[in-house]
């Protein structure tokens, strides 16, 4: 019965995680409304979540009256959430670059290019002409993956793939070249007359990696 109990506690925390982690820095009475549970049951376990390192607090001043506890996320709560094999991608990391230096390691990006290319651009292009389908069939191929993707319409003909996670993260850290070509696969699979901007980068600090895809003027 406790390891039950144990159980549906940390699914639920879980649960709080995921709207923090997809929504952004939010109160506990929006984090209960999302869910559909009180406010009460919320702050239980963020106070946990707390005590675990997992979530901060800044208290946020909007007008008169007593400020807004807003929840973020720390860099510890990476753990809760899918991370592709990272000490195998390490490892390997670590491995090319000792038996073959630099120039190894752009030989296995340009490799995986290629082959993210291919699988990517399959997708897309089954998915029809209109931009915002073909950002919906990427958004979906990188959700596959575990980066938590979606499209946002921002304006005009444009859109905006967000990844609120990066299951490739600690390793992206160690190579900052696995990024980088993540976003030329992205220009390239969108096609020549796409303009895709990366306009934010959880390497860099972000809560979560962004691009701005617009038809180039």
């Amino acid at each position: 019965m406790t390891f039950m109990k144990s159980k549906e506690r940390t699914f639920a925390a879980d649960r709080v995680l995921f709207v923090i982690k997809t929504k952004g820095p939010q109160t506990a009475d929006a984090i209960a409304k999302r869910l559909g549970v009180t406010g009460m049951a919320v702050r239980q376990h963020l106070q946990q979540l707390l005590a675990d390192g997992m979530v901060e607090i800044e208290e946020v001043r909007k007008g008169v009256g007593r400020p807004s506890q807003v929840w973020h996320l720390t860099s510890k709560s990476r753990a809760r959430f899918p991370d592709s094999h990272v000490g195998l991608a390490l490892s390997m990391i670590n491995a090319v670059r000792s038996a073959y230096g630099e120039e190894g390691m752009a030989k296995l990006l340009e490799s995986r290019t290629r082959q993210m290319t291919k699988d990517y651009g399959e997708r897309v292009e089954g998915a029809g002409k209109a931009l915002a389908q073909r950002a919906k069939a990427l958004a979906d191929a990188r959700s596959e993956e575990g980066y938590m993707a979606e499209v946002i319409k921002v304006k005009d003909g444009a859109v905006m793939l967000v990844e609120n996670h990066c299951p490739i993260c600690t390793a992206a850290e160690q190579c900052s070249g696995l990024c980088a070509s993540e976003l030329d696969v992205f220009r390239k699979v969108l096609g020549p007359d796409v303009s895709v901007e990366r306009t934010e980068h959880i390497i860099s600090g972000g809560r979560r990696c962004a691009y701005t895809i617009e038809p180039k003027r």
